[in-house]
């Protein structure tokens, strides 16, 4: 019966996430400064669906709709895909502490995008949000070069993986104070706590397609996650191909996190936190806890959105301040609880 609990909660879970999820995107939408009902809202979503045509002030559908609504997608998005990276990284490499800006990618995006803002590098070919991308991108290959194609053992590919984060850590901070002036400066410390502001449809739109093909991949490899737990020789063992599995799914959160971080700067402990609070509600298989954790993630972000629109008035926080003040008392009652049972 004990082992029935966790399923029991899962489906739970997922009754309550599922249908929740498009609630709190309109809740999302609902809040701000300037006061929308819940039924104008839903009006205004059905009209930009193309769903509904009801008469609505241009204003006020064009906040809901272009602003409010985007925002909310690409919060969801971003919350689910970094809880995402997050289970797969803890998997892989076989480390509670793993998440996905462990890697060096987050810090390869930072460098990216702080050399498009503050250097000029691309000209007006290339975006803040493609620098950014381009940088994550340039900071895996450097980490899959330097781990022979990520077939080191995964202690190896973690030390690799800090060493890139420091050293393009570094890069930033030495752009940054040589190269900015007092407002380019600020500009990038927002950027760089995460902010949720300049998010439009395409970004989100984006970001969802993406989001929504690195779920389906690592469901498809869920049952090779379950056998990482045990260690390489058991996966092989098992049939698992370890070294093209282990590749693909690090490609798949880089990707994620790429796309995330282009769109709206670092946001750190959701990947640590989430896919923790997820196994301590269903349990350790991949193939419960992927969508779950997906999902909680998605509602934490939301929820987080929100409270960095809310908590000062007509004031914008930036998101990445708020999952800090939330994600790190809770890894430190993670910690706790996790030290008592060992005892």
């Amino acid at each position: 019966m004990s082992h029935a609990l966790p399923g029991w909660r899962a489906a739970g879970l997922m009754l309550a996430c599922v249908p929740g999820l498009p609630l709190m995107l309109v809740l999302a939408a609902t809040i701000g400064d300037m006061p929308v009902s819940f039924g104008d809202t839903a009006r205004a979503i059905g009209n930009g669906l193309g769903l509904t045509a009801f008469p609505l002030p241009a204003v006020e559908a064009g906040i809901v709709w272009q602003y409010r609504m985007s925002r909310a997608v690409m919060a969801a998005c971003s919350g689910g895909g970094l809880a995402l990276c997050g289970l797969v990284m803890q998997a892989i490499l076989r480390n509670p502490l793993a998440e996905p800006y462990l890697l060096g990618i987050s810090a390869g995006a930072s460098l990216g995008a702080v050399g498009v803002m503050l250097l000029g590098i691309g000209g007006s070919a290339l975006s803040v949000s493609g620098g950014a991308f381009v940088g994550a991108c340039l900071a895996f290959g450097l980490i899959v070069l330097i781990t022979r194609g990520m077939s080191d053992s995964p202690p190896r590919i973690l030390l690799a993986g800090i060493a890139g984060t420091q050293l393009f850590n570094a890069l930033t901070a030495y752009v940054v104070s040589t190269s900015a002036n007092a407002e380019q400066s600020r500009s990038v410390m927002f950027w760089l706590l995460g902010s949720l502001s300049g998010v439009r449809w395409p970004d989100a739109l984006l970001s969802l397609g993406v989001t929504l093909l690195g779920f389906l991949i690592v469901m498809r490899f869920a049952r090779a996650l379950d056998t990482f737990t045990f260690g390489d020789e058991v996966s092989t063992t098992l049939g698992i191909p370890v070294t093209f599995v282990r590749i693909a799914l690090l490609l798949t959160t880089a990707l994620i996190t790429a796309n995330i971080v282009s769109a709206i700067g670092a946001v750190g402990f959701v990947g640590l936190v989430i896919p923790h609070i997820t196994r301590m509600l269903t349990g350790a298989g991949h193939a419960v806890t992927v969508p779950v954790a997906f999902l909680i993630g998605s509602h934490f972000m939301i929820v987080a959105d929100i409270v960095s629109r809310t908590l000062i008035t007509h004031q914008v926080l930036p998101i990445g301040v708020v999952t800090a003040l939330v994600g790190a008392p809770a890894f430190v009652v993670l910690l706790y609880r996790s030290r008592e049972k060992n005892q």
